[in-house]
């Protein structure tokens, strides 16, 4: 379910709310090659490991810098804004990349807002409690505290 927020008025009285969880989406490999690509990376594969040993995570995973890039698209499924100019992510508080994310798996995104206060240029600082969940393992894949500008 999606929360929608009519200008910046509206936004300081969503401070302390859960938004929920976004449905599952996959990370699938061309997903992984793709961000690979884009940031002149690699993907972390399984293949590279030697004959006789097992691979260190299991298998591909998707790169954690990926999953943290997730989070500013999940939130968007379950925070849309109106009467708006600009909405950015300004910083990361907090990132810990606590277990990996299978290529061929499905995550989702659970968020809720922390604080909400007027900065500089009558514009809101909203800070966002992100975790990524990775359907079937109980251990959270990405938890974060996401910090937005947001401008009328």
């Amino acid at each position: 379910m999606t929360t929608t927020v009519c200008g910046l008025a509206e936004l300081a009285g969503l401070a302390g709310t859960d938004l929920g969880r976004t449905p599952w989406v996959p990370v699938d490999q061309e997903h992984v090659a793709s961000f690979a690509h884009a940031t002149h990376g690699h993907t972390h594969d399984s293949d590279a490991t030697g004959e006789g040993s097992a691979p260190p995570l299991g298998g591909p995973v998707a790169d954690g810098f990926h999953t943290l890039g997730l989070v500013g698209t999940l939130v968007d499924r379950l925070l849309e804004f109106q009467e708006i100019r600009m909405n950015v992510i300004y910083g990361v508080n907090r990132l810990r990349l606590p277990s990996p994310v299978p290529v061929g798996t499905r995550v989702r995104l659970h968020a809720a807002i922390g604080t909400v206060v007027e900065v500089r240029g009558g514009a809101m600082e909203m800070l966002v409690d992100a975790t990524v969940e990775v359907e079937g393992d109980p251990k959270p894949a990405c938890v974060a505290q996401v910090v937005y500008r947001i401008y009328a």
